[in-house]
C-alpha cells in the first residue's frame, strides 16, 4: 500500500486520456484479429477508424507540447515501421503491410505512459514505484527466458537496465512504457494482428525469440528519444526555457529540503 498524505489529492486527474488508450488498445486489436477477419473482410479499416478517433480524443484533451510530439510521433512511427517490419522483417503483420492504426498507437501508447506518470500518487512515490516497476520487469523477461527461450527479449531488457543506468530521472517514464507495450504486444500477438519470427530477423538462429519478445520496449525508448530529438530541433527557445523553469524548480526544492 501506498502511504496515505494528507496534502496530496487522491483523486486522478488523467484518466480521460490513459484508460482510453487502453480500451482502445484492447478493441482496436481485437477487431483486427483473424477471428473478426473471418467474419468481415474489412476490420483493418474498423480498427483505423476506432483508433483515429481515439487518436482525435486524446489529442483534444493534451497540452500544446504533446500534441506536437504526438504528430512527430506518427511521423516517426510511419518510418520506422517501414524499416523494421517492410525493410527488414523484424515482425509481420496480418495483412503484410503497415496498417495505418499503427503509427497512431505509437503516439497514443507515448501519450497514455506521459499522463500515467504526471498522476500525483505515482509522483508522491517514485522510489517505490520504479522498485515494483523494475524488478517486476527482470522478473517478468526472465520467465520468458526460462519457459519459452526468450533470448532475444531477455537481451533487449538487459538494454532497457543499461539504459535506465545512464538516465535514472526518466526511470519512471520508461519503466510505465515497458508494461504498457507488454500489454500492447500480448494483445496484438493473441489476436494475431502481428508475428514475432522464432529467431531474431527469422535469421539469427543462436538468438531465440518469443512472440512477442519479452523486452521489445526497448524500441519504443528510441521512439520516445526521436520524438524528442525532432521537438528540440524544431521548438528550441520553448525547449530552452522549459529546461530552465525545471532547474530552477529543483533548486527551490532543494533548498526548501534543506
Amino acid at each position: 500500500m501506498f502511504p496515505y498524505d494528507s496534502n496530496m489529492n487522491s483523486k486522478l486527474q488523467f484518466t480521460s486520456i490513459y484508460l482510453p488508450v487502453l480500451l482502445v488498445l484492447w478493441l482496436g486489436l481485437f477487431l483486427d484479429s483473424k477471428t473478426v477477419a473471418e467474419q468481415a473482410h474489412f476490420n483493418q479499416w474498423m480498427t483505423n477508424a476506432l483508433v483515429l478517433g481515439g487518436f482525435a480524443w486524446v489529442y483534444s484533451r493534451v497540452t500544446a507540447k504533446i500534441k506536437k510530439l504526438m504528430l512527430y510521433g506518427v511521423v516517426l512511427a510511419l518510418l520506422g515501421e517501414v524499416v523494421f517490419s517492410l525493410l527488414l522483417g523484424m515482425y509481420e503483420y496480418r495483412l503484410e503491410n503497415v496498417p495505418i492504426y499503427v503509427p497512431l498507437g505509437h503516439s497514443l501508447v507515448y501519450a497514455a505512459v506521459f499522463y500515467i506518470q504526471k498522476e500525483k500518487i505515482i509522483q508522491h512515490n517514485k522510489a517505490r514505484v520504479v522498485f515494483i516497476l523494475y524488478w517486476g520487469m527482470i522478473v517478468y523477461s526472465s520467465l520468458w527466458l526460462v519457459f519459452d527461450k526468450d533470448v532475444f527479449g531477455f537481451l533487449c531488457m538487459l538494454g532497457i537496465l543499461f539504459l535506465l543506468k545512464k538516465t535514472p530521472e526518466n526511470a519512471v517514464f520508461f519503466l510505465i512504457m515497458f508494461f504498457m507495450v507488454a500489454y500492447l504486444e500480448l494483445l496484438g500477438t493473441y489476436y494475431q494482428c502481428w508475428v514475432w519470427p522464432a529467431i531474431w530477423f527469422d535469421e539469427v538462429a543462436f538468438i531465440p525469440s518469443s512472440n512477442p519478445p519479452s523486452g521489445i520496449s526497448v524500441f519504443y525508448f528510441g521512439f520516445d528519444v526521436g520524438c524528442l530529438w525532432i521537438y528540440k530541433k524544431l521548438n528550441g527557445k520553448k525547449w530552452r526555457r522549459m529546461k530552465t523553469l525545471r532547474r530552477l524548480s529543483v533548486a527551490r526544492e532543494i533548498k526548501q529540503s534543506a
